[in-house]
């Protein structure tokens, strides 16, 4: 997945602790392999080498359970979030690395192979899920929802072997068990918003849940004297132009990977509407289009009950 993940576990001997964390790193190094669009063998780019045809494929549970949860996020963020943004994905990459616009044929035809609808995902009682690719070209790419999902099936293999003490990261993203011993929860240091006038990152208590944060504070590039984010819009095929920090905080990490993104690319006011819709909290921390040295700061009610400083709940 090309980041780095970290395990740190409170065991009561060490060679157990040692064996369950291998354990770990082995199911998140097995979901790369399959969930990866940059490994031609994976089950993700064997399934996308099907688009356009009349094949449909039968899905291992790994991927038919991100690929659904994928779905669901991309109903309610009406596309916001999309996993068939593969083709504008890979486009982008290249201008990033080109320090140049896409060319605008190109682009059109790499936005006319994207559709979230045109995903059709099938199940028949007691079958695996079925998945069918309707339009030529189509390329998934699960790099806003993967990891998330790696970091659950990490910490359920954690706790497999009795270790519930637990906090994996992966890059911005992470999902926690219970707290430290005589914690409240996992304390968390937010990443500072490269943003002037921006408020203090402060630290939140993690417990039983994840933390991911999307924006371009690290992964951006300036092209025509515009600068661009590595997230994509998929609907415009473009860079996201707004600067803004997501940090979002719910029950698992595939479910908080997926709103990351897709609060990143709605309107403040939408992507409270969806955090909530998923049980989940968000702050969000934004220039201020009409004041270029300004931050607005938008959140759920929840948010703050999360902050370090917080009173704890009953």
């Amino acid at each position: 997945m090309a980041i780095p993940f970290r395990i740190v576990a409170y065991g009561t001997n060490a060679a157990q602790t040692r064996i369950a964390a291998d354990a770990a790193f082995a199911r998140i190094h097995e979901l790369n392999g399959r969930l990866s669009d940059y490994d031609p063998e994976s089950e993700l780019s064997r399934l996308s080498q099907t688009a356009g045809s009349d094949q449909s494929v039968a899905l291992s549970p790994d991927l038919s359970a991100v690929l659904i949860r994928a779905r669901d996020v991309s109903v309610a963020s009406d596309g916001a979030f999309d996993v068939t943004v593969g083709p504008l994905t890979q486009l982008w990459r290249r201008a990033r690395r080109q320090q140049a616009l896409p060319d605008p044929e190109l682009l059109a035809k790499a936005r006319s192979a994207v559709g979230w609808s045109a995903l059709s995902l099938k199940q028949a009682s007691g079958q695996p899920v079925v998945a069918r690719l309707h339009r030529p070209g189509m390329r998934l790419d699960l790099g806003g929802i993967a990891k998330g999902f790696a970091l659950d099936e990490a910490t359920r293999i954690l706790r497999s072997y009795g270790l519930n003490r637990t906090l994996i990261t992966g890059a911005g993203d992470m999902v926690a068990g219970d707290p430290p011993p005589g914690e409240r929860g996992w304390r968390i240091e937010l990443a500072p918003p490269d943003l002037p006038g921006a408020p203090p990152a402060g630290v939140v208590l993690l417990r039983r849940g994840s933390l991911c944060t999307s924006g371009d504070l690290f992964q951006h590039v300036e092209i025509e004297g515009v600068r661009y984010s590595h997230i994509v819009d998929p609907h415009t095929g473009l860079g996201l132009t707004h600067r803004r920090l997501v940090t979002v905080i719910g029950p698992d990490g595939m479910t908080c990977d997926a709103l990351s993104t897709a609060i990143s690319v709605l309107a403040p006011e939408r992507g409270l509407a969806l955090a909530r819709r998923f049980g989940s909290d968000v702050r969000i921390l934004q220039r201020d289009p009409r004041h270029q040295d300004q931050v607005e700061t938008w959140g759920t009610t929840g948010f703050v009950r999360h902050l370090a400083g917080a009173k704890a709940s009953p």
